[in-house]
C-alpha cells in the first residue's frame, strides 16, 4: 500500500486558554495511533503526518477520538492529504505571491458547500475585501487582516456552516502545511 503524507487541522484549540492541546502531547498521541513521521506546525492545531493511503474522514475520526481520550473534550478534525492542500494554494483565486500572508486565509470546509448558503452576503457592501469558494475551501481576501475584517464577522455566523465543519488558517500557514507534507511525501 501507498504511504501518503497528511495534515490534521484540529478546530479551535489553544485559543483563550481553554481547550489546551501541547504539541508535544499531540506528537505523542499521533505517534500513539501508528502515525509516522509526525510533526506539529504552530501551536494552533496544525500536525503532518504519514501512513498507508487511507480515508480521510476515517483518519480525522480516529484523531478526534483520541484527542477527546486524552485531553477529556470534544475537537473538530479535518485530515487533508497534501495533494488536495496542493492543489487548494494553485487554485487561490487571488494573487497570492502579491499578499502578505495575514491578508489571505482559507477557511477549509469538511464538505462543499453551495454557493446559495451565502447568498445574503451582499459582498459589493465588504469590498475592498472579498471571498471565493474552492473545492471544501473558502478564500477570504482581508487586506487590514483578519482581526480587522468585517467579511471575516460575516463569514463566521454559525448559520452559514451549518452542518460543516469548518476551520481557518492564514495563508503562511497553508502554505506551510503544504511544504510540510511535501517534504514527508519525498521522504
Amino acid at each position: 500500500m501507498t504511504v501518503k503524507a497528511y495534515a490534521a487541522l484540529l478546530r479551535g484549540i489553544n485559543v483563550g486558554g481553554s481547550r489546551k492541546v501541547p504539541m508535544a502531547q499531540l506528537r505523542t498521541l499521533l505517534d500513539g495511533l501508528g502515525l509516522g513521521d509526525v510533526r506539529t506546525h504552530l501551536q494552533s492545531g496544525n500536525a503532518v503526518f504519514t501512513c498507508e493511503a487511507g480515508d480521510e474522514n476515517t483518519l480525522a475520526a480516529l484523531i478526534g477520538a483520541a484527542i477527546e481520550r486524552h485531553f477529556g473534550f470534544t475537537v473538530d478534525v479535518l485530515v487533508r492529504d497534501g495533494a488536495y492542500l496542493k492543489g487548494v494554494v494553485d487554485a487561490c483565486p487571488f494573487p497570492a505571491a502579491t499578499l502578505e500572508g495575514k491578508q489571505l486565509h482559507v477557511t477549509y470546509l469538511s464538505e462543499p458547500v453551495d454557493a446559495s448558503r451565502f447568498d445574503a452576503i451582499d459582498a459589493a457592501a465588504f469590498l475592498p475585501e472579498e471571498f471565493r469558494l474552492g473545492d471544501r475551501a473558502l478564500y477570504l481576501y482581508a487586506p487590514d487582516g483578519l482581526g480587522r475584517s468585517k467579511l471575516g464577522a460575516a463569514l463566521a455566523r454559525p448559520a452559514l456552516f451549518r452542518g460543516v465543519t469548518a476551520t481557518s488558517r492564514n495563508w503562511n500557514t497553508v502554505t506551510k502545511l503544504v511544504e510540510l507534507t511535501q517534504e514527508q511525501d519525498r521522504g
